[in-house]
């Protein structure tokens, strides 16, 4: 396994993996692969849009010492279990609307003490911001029309200072009118309105159509963009 740019991930050929929080146990199926006495689970970019940036290009040093997460929009805990092997010493803010998908996460955080998921809706940060407190990553995966105000909100409620964030932007969410590229400009102007800078765009086709995701810290410089 070699290590990549990003602290937790690995990579052997054009597979990513994880080092495993559980040994032994799989989350969704993913192969598990033993290097050196070490076991690791590969992250599958078809099911997670995090792996897929990452393989695309993602800029390097995104969560460099991160203590905590917020990840809004969770579902069954596929990406966020590589999180939590990712971090196993961090706290990684779960917030899931669905009871539906929030009984498998719960049960992934019954197994991953890292994993403190909370049901409720990521358009009222509010709900949850005394529960969460400040953290220095955000990480947004949900498919509203209104997903780049969310990410402004729960940014502006609980992303600390120097922060990061990605938003997993999905455009026909926005909008089935008008073309992707209109819609991704003016999500990009959004967010720099609201002064949160753009580090990197990066679609995610092959792995997820029709998905563009949004890099952003508190220093930066000229954008990259990655198709």
């Amino acid at each position: 396994m070699d290590p990549t740019g990003w602290p937790g991930v690995y990579r052997e050929g054009r597979d990513l993996y994880t080092r495993n929080l559980r040994p032994g146990e799989r989350v969704y199926g993913e192969d598990l692969r033993t290097a050196d006495g070490v076991e690791y689970r590969r992250w599958d970019p078809f099911r997670s849009k995090l792996a897929a940036l990452l393989l695309k290009g993602a800029p390097t040093g995104l969560w460099t010492e991160t203590r905590s997460a917020l990840y809004l929009g969770g579902a069954h805990g596929t990406t966020v279990s590589h999180l939590s092997d990712v971090w196993p010493e961090a706290e990684l803010f779960v917030v899931e609307k669905s009871p539906v998908s929030f009984a498998p996460l719960l049960a992934l955080a019954r197994r991953r003490s890292n994993v403190l998921p909370l049901l409720a809706d990521a358009q009222l940060p509010e709900r949850y911001a005394a529960d969460v407190g400040l953290v220095d990553f955000l990480y947004q995966d949900v498919a509203q029309r209104n997903q780049v105000a969310i990410f402004v909100d729960n940014a502006r409620t609980s992303l600390a200072p120097g922060g990061a964030g990605i938003l997993m932007l999905k455009v026909r969410s926005v909008t089935q009118r008008r073309p992707a590229a209109a819609v991704v400009r003016e999500a990009r102007g959004e967010l720099a309105r609201a002064g949160y800078p753009l580090r990197a765009e990066v679609d995610l086709a092959p792995f997820s159509k029709e998905h563009v995701a949004l890099v952003l810290g508190s220093s930066a410089g000229a954008p990259s963009t990655v198709r």
